[in-house]
């Protein structure tokens, strides 16, 4: 869907169709890349923004769904590494320790409370990391989240698997301790 640039009417045409189409996902993604309401809320104006801005470069080279993931991401990728700047409380994903909290809590968890442990370990990722799991999670193919993040398919797969039986392995001993 190639659009005239210089017309700032398609450029608002087509940031409504974003938002129409994806502003459920780009919740879902601030979400899973900030766990506090305020700034959670900041990360989604900053997301927003960037997306109409990119909207005037947007050629169609690539489908509207795959540019609008690619600008939310880098988007996301900047702010958190922005965040790390400020407070260094992301670690790597083989560092992740149960918290005081999981130790605590009653041994018969449910599914919501399940999710919420499973988003607090996406949200100690590394960006990439964060990034391939949250696209993986919103069923995207490993070609389609290879195309955003600019490494190859196979590359994806192999991250994929290993993400998940980490959390995986991470999800139980959280459960184990609690």
């Amino acid at each position: 869907m190639a659009r005239d640039s210089s017309s700032g009417a398609g450029r608002d045409e087509l940031y409504r169709t974003v938002v129409r189409d994806y502003g459920r996902v780009i919740d879902r993604l601030a979400a899973g890349y900030e766990g506090d309401a305020d700034r959670r809320h900041d990360l989604r104006q900053e997301i927003h923004l960037q997306l109409w801005k990119s909207l005037e470069v947007f050629d169609g080279r690539c489908s509207l769904k795959t540019w609008t993931f690619r600008v939310a991401h880098n988007t996301a990728v900047s702010y958190v590494n922005r965040e790390r700047r400020r407070n260094t409380g992301l670690v790597n994903i083989e560092e992740i320790e149960p918290t005081a909290a999981s130790r605590n809590a009653e041994p018969d968890i449910d599914r919501q409370r399940a999710l919420r442990q499973l988003s607090q370990l996406i949200l100690k990722l590394k960006p990439l990391d964060r990034q391939i799991m949250l696209s993986y999670l919103e069923d995207m193919d490993n070609a389609a989240i290879a195309e955003i993040t600019g490494l190859s398919a196979a590359n994806i797969a192999v991250k994929v698997h290993r993400i998940k039986n980490i959390l995986s392995r991470r999800f139980l001993e959280e459960q184990h301790y609690a």
